[in-house]
């Protein structure tokens, strides 16, 4: 390698990175207050793809920026909750649009993730997402 290559990688894998992690969840939910004819109003189901992010200047022996089997953990905890289960009778989650799933979702796994900076919801068999951007501190 050349000495530029080698200036750049020694600059570059010092500034701030995300990293990502997705799992799977099935669930059932229904939205009470929508036009009628829209379906929404019926008890459907969905399957759901969670991805969790996370920001931070890589840092420690291995250079991470979290590790990667710590979102892994908090996505089983997310699953273990909402999986094969009705959202609206999770607590928070009676109104669980898209946007509102999350927030949920959010809210749970800050106090486990600090570095936190995006969670998305898709139902990919839609092609429907949403993906609430967290603030740093």
């Amino acid at each position: 390698m050349d000495r530029d290559f080698l200036n750049r990688y020694e600059r570059l894998k010092r500034r701030p990175a995300r990293i990502s992690r997705a799992a799977w969840f099935e669930a059932a939910h229904h939205l009470a207050e929508c036009a009628d004819g829209q379906g929404y109003t019926r008890l459907h189901g969905h399957s759901f793809k969670v991805t969790l992010s996370v920001a931070g200047t890589p840092s420690g022996a291995n250079g991470w920026v979290e590790d990667l089997a710590r979102l892994r953990t908090v996505l089983d905890e997310i699953r273990g909750t909402l999986d094969h289960a009705c959202l609206n009778d999770i607590d928070g989650l009676q109104k669980p649009s898209l946007e509102r799933l999350c927030a949920w979702i959010a809210a749970f796994a800050l106090p486990r993730l600090p570095g936190l900076c995006a969670v998305t919801v898709a139902r990919p068999s839609l092609d429907e997402s949403c993906t609430l951007e967290l603030e740093q501190d």
